[in-house]
């Protein structure tokens, strides 16, 4: 019988025990048992329902083009819970000079491509707009240069305006990092891929939509030639009806509760004849072999007397904090909200805040009629010293700077929340820095030379909750294969 230790119980390494839990009741000599150093499962996955609204502590979805994430939770059962984002509603809004600003429309991520919607935006001044139009005359660059972060690459092509307008605010939301810092060949490879083609952003971004167009009618056509009619475009984002907390329950479910042990957290691993043994709670057993689903951090001190080279690298892998701060609102007591889902704040605009979603908006059916739910974002890579502030004065930062944004009238800051919860998610949110490939192709080839160690998580191969998920089932299906 193979014997697999899992370290880390978020949601990587619940979908690693969740494979194996698959394998050994089909027959496959194999067990496990998955280690968890805090006291609940899931890891930034969690949810609960506060008067019938769903509160989100950590992410609210999913990216719907990234299938592992749905496929799973319809392997659980919570196919049927699956809901889309409000997308024939959304907007999103730059916070400009304390103004809210939208997204001109044919953005498409970073790059501008449509001439009008680009030209009129108050978002970007003229000097840049000019400079916009002339990137169409970008010529190619040449392959093989070294990694460079993506603020360079965007900058290069549209100007400073920009990255602090434009590139910083949207990686923020996203990565919690800073655009002058972050691999533009890993965060932003098919932007890279392009500038080598075509030289301009613009003219690549435009052919690949003309592409996808084509495909699209391709695929409409049914086997007369005849046009299917056109399909309803899926949406960017996925959740669950009830919170991400249904999966993580779902998965739970599924597991031997004699294969989990939560507020354990592992204190050594050492390599033996055998395999591996671990040592948590002052209890040493051996393994045969060894998956880690934990931060990239707490991998690399663990493996350091191991692999000293090994643990060097996944230690220097950089993380950023995060806070999320809900606020429960009666709708009678606002005024009316701008349009959409919400708003980005650029750095420079010196807020605390990096963003805050309109989670009413955002998913329809999880908010009560007559109920607004703020989630304020701050921290990230630059703010770390909020990490340290108490709960009351988080709170207060943000309705006072809601209230400064939207204007007294929509937002007053004297006006009390029904519900307010602040979340702190340490070390949480790893950063693809300049030179990740580089660095993660060298953990892999230490990583292979360790038989039975596989690793897991949001440091390796994408962030998101549906990368976490397919690595730590990748893992747990490679192990199994060998039992």
């Amino acid at each position: 019988m193979m014997r697999i230790a899992i370290i880390g119980g978020g949601i990587a390494g619940l979908a690693a025990a969740y494979e194996l839990e698959k394998a050994h009741n089909a027959g496959t000599p194999v067990t496990y048992t998955l280690f968890e150093a805090r006291e609940r499962l899931g890891g930034s996955l969690s949810s609960e329902i506060i008067n019938g609204a769903v509160i989100e502590r950590g992410p609210d979805s999913f990216l719907t083009e990234k299938p592992a994430a749905a496929e799973l939770c319809r392997e659980l059962g919570l196919g049927d819970e699956l809901i889309p984002s409000n997308d024939a509603n959304r907007k999103t809004y730059i916070l400009v000079r304390n103004r809210l600003v939208a997204l001109p429309d044919g953005l498409m991520f970073l790059v501008p491509t449509k001439l009008v919607p680009t030209a009129l935006t108050p978002l970007f001044s003229f000097s840049t707009k000019v400079r916009m139009a002339l990137e169409l005359l970008h010529p190619p660059r040449p392959s093989g240069l070294p990694d460079e972060a993506v603020a360079t690459l965007v900058e290069r092509h549209y100007g400073t305006e920009a990255v602090n307008r434009l590139a910083d605010p949207l990686l923020s939301g996203i990565y919690g990092g800073d655009a002058t810092q972050l691999s533009a060949r890993t965060v932003l490879p098919r932007l890279v891929e392009m500038e080598m083609q075509y030289g301009s952003l613009t003219r690549g971004m435009l052919a690949a939509h003309r592409k996808m167009r084509a495909m699209a009618k391709t695929a409409q056509a049914n086997g007369n030639g005849k046009s299917a009619g056109p399909r309803a475009p899926r949406s960017i984002f996925t959740a669950l009806r009830g919170g991400m907390q249904q999966l993580v329950n779902a998965l739970t479910a599924k597991l031997d509760p004699a294969s989990i042990r939560i507020s354990t957290p592992v204190s050594a691993i050492n390599r033996n004849t055998n395999g591996w043994s671990v040592t948590a709670a002052g209890t040493t057993e051996n393994y045969d072999a060894i998956i880690f689903a934990s931060p990239a951090w707490a991998v690399g001190a663990l493996l350091a007397p191991i692999d000293p080279v090994l643990g060097e690298d996944l230690s220097a892998i950089p993380y950023s904090s995060s806070i999320t701060v809900n606020l429960v609102f009666d709708e009678s007591k606002l005024g009316a909200l701008p349009e959409g889902f919400g708003f980005l704040v650029p750095a420079v605009e010196g807020r605390a805040m990096l963003a805050c979603t309109f989670a009413q908006r955002k998913f329809l059916g999880r908010t009560p009629p007559g109920k607004a739910v703020f989630r304020a974002f701050l921290g990230g890579i630059r703010n770390e010293s909020l990490m340290t502030e108490p709960d009351e004065a988080l709170v207060a930062v943000v309705r006072r700077e809601l209230s400064e944004i939207l204007g007294e009238k929509t937002f007053s800051a004297t006006t009390e929340p029904e519900y307010t919860q602040v979340t702190r998610w340490r070390r949480a949110m790893a950063q693809y820095s300049v030179g990740h490939q580089e660095r993660i192709a060298r953990v892999n080839s230490h990583a292979a030379a360790l038989p039975g160690l596989r690793l897991a998580g949001n440091a390796y191969d994408g962030i998101g909750i549906p990368d976490c998920i397919r690595l730590g089932r990748k893992a747990a299906k490679e192990l199994a294969a060998q039992a």
